[in-house]
């Protein structure tokens, strides 16, 4: 598999899997593959391997779409992420974001590799327009500088082995730069 010092290699794999429609990846996949979308993990047996902790490795506007099922909460820091994602996404962007929720049921806080929570309401911190995202936005401390249209957010709930439940939420977002 591919480190992140193949680069060259990297963006003919991307360039290849994209084809006309756009770079499109799917974060944190592992062996989970979807058509059309580069897999990216920080382990093989992906596409490509990155840490999505450190800055990613796509340049700033080139990405047409990402999916991230489970992955978010295992970064460290949400702002760093969410920064990320909209960096690299290009105006018009779009993402598919699913994590399991803090505020209902166990599932934020059952798998001991989850490094930070996501409520419903995290995404208003990120919503262009919103007071929650345009009283802080010129604060060098809150940091965010991520800008988001937010298409939906939803929450599904699903049974576990041993009668607790997990909620996920699922949120579209569109880049606006």
């Amino acid at each position: 598999m591919l480190g992140l010092e193949n680069t060259a290699e990297i963006g003919q794999i991307e360039q290849e899997k994209a084809g006309s429609i756009g770079l499109r990846l799917n974060l944190g996949a592992n062996d989970r593959r979807v058509p059309g979308f580069v897999s990216v993990d920080v382990c093989e047996p992906a596409d490509q391997i990155a840490d999505l902790t450190q800055d990613w490795p796509w340049a700033d506007s080139t990405v047409d779409e990402v999916l991230a099922f489970d992955v978010f909460e295992h970064l460290n820091d949400k702002r760093h992420t969410m920064n990320q994602l909209w960096r690299v996404l290009r105006n018009g962007g779009r993402a598919s974001i699913e994590v399991p929720s803090a505020s209902k049921g166990d599932g934020g806080f059952c798998d001991p590799t989850h490094r930070v929570y996501y409520t419903l309401s995290d995404w208003e911190y990120y919503e262009v327009g919103n007071f929650a995202r345009e009283r802080f936005r010129n604060s060098s401390y809150y940091g965010v500088k991520a800008d988001f249209k937010v298409l939906s957010v939803t929450e599904t709930r699903y049974p576990t082995k041993f009668g607790g439940e997990v909620y996920k939420i699922r949120v579209e977002l569109e880049a606006v730069k």
